[in-house]
């Protein structure tokens, strides 16, 4: 078997039963404040390929997933979606919904040329966001 096709299923299936127990378990509350943000790039910024994404968060820790810390989560970056997933389920995980389970505040892309949204969501320990969810302004890039 392919060990990207492999590494995939292996994904899936953890965001499955993440999924399931995160029914069981419930929202993990946010703090009073709690914000995540964009450092780089700002909104309506054009940009050259690959893009540098610094993440900034508030009221929040950052911590991998699976580790379950009260106030904190990770990162999640939504590339060129229209609909937000449901919050109440594990956000999914494929190349428009970028995890950063090991607690990542950064990452580089690689994006054609032309206009791209991104948005920031944080995930609890089992990558379900937080409530009320923890989540950017959508902001629009130009790749040159």
């Amino acid at each position: 078997m392919n060990t990207m096709i492999r590494t995939q299923r292996v994904t899936f299936g953890l965001i499955l039963a993440a999924s399931m127990v995160a029914g069981a378990h419930g929202a993990t509350p946010a703090p009073d404040g709690a914000a995540v943000y964009f450092v780089t790039p700002l909104d309506g910024q054009t940009v050259s390929s690959p893009v540098t994404v610094r993440f900034g968060l508030e009221g929040l820790g950052v911590a991998p997933a699976g580790v379950e810390r009260e106030k904190t989560g990770h990162h999640h970056l939504l590339v060129n979606v229209d609909e937000l997933p449901p919050m109440d389920q594990a956000i999914p995980a494929d190349e428009r919904h970028v995890h950063f389970g090991g607690g990542q505040t950064q990452t580089t892309l690689e994006l054609e040329p032309g206009e791209h949204t991104l948005q920031l969501l944080v995930g609890d320990h089992l990558h379900v966001p937080h409530e009320p969810p923890v989540m950017s302004e959508k902001i629009t890039v130009t790749v040159e």
